[in-house]
């Protein structure tokens, strides 16, 4: 069994709901969920004139090889009503490989490590609650050690959700 470290986040429409959403059927089609991060809000990053994310670090044990894996999500995302415009742009659902096993993939279409996790707050913060002793297999580092070096200074929230975040 593999492991793999999914973040998955969005900044349209209801956004906690499409969380939950991309939850089930990433459990459906890689894997059941061993543990799930809190739900954190962060400005966006990058192309910033946009509304705020939920972001969640999710550990998945999958039978699933890495590039299956990137299938399987980029079929979510498209089932989910995904729609890629404006790199860095505002979106429904997004889920990112950070992890798989150990192993270090550089491919036109998969980069494993992700190669911006260790400059992204909104991916070390809720990683850390997951796996703090985890290793880049790149750079060497813990990721508590990369969240302390991480130059980006945007404030990642936990998200408190309201009871009506999970009524129908």
């Amino acid at each position: 069994m593999n492991t793999v470290y999914l973040i998955i986040g969005g900044n349209l429409g209801d956004r906690i709901k499409n969380l939950h959403e991309a939850i089930l059927r990433i459990e459906t089609v890689v894997g059941k969920i061993s543990q799930t991060s809190a739900v954190f809000e962060t400005s966006a990053w990058g192309f910033t004139e946009q509304p705020a994310f939920l972001n969640q670090v999710i550990e998945v044990p999958t039978p699933l090889s890495a590039p299956e894996v990137l299938q399987a999500v980029l079929g979510i995302e498209l089932e989910m009503g995904r729609i890629r415009i404006t790199k860095l742009g505002p979106r429904n659902i997004d889920i990112d490989l950070l992890f798989y096993n150990d192993e270090v993939i550089s491919s036109p279409n998969l980069q494993i490590p992700h190669p911006d996790l260790h400059n992204r707050r909104f991916v070390l913060v809720p990683l850390a609650e997951l796996a703090p002793q985890l290793i880049h297999p790149v750079l060497n580092k813990t990721i508590i050690d990369l969240l302390h070096e991480c130059p980006d200074l945007l404030k990642v929230r936990k998200y408190e959700a309201d009871e009506e975040d999970f009524l129908d």
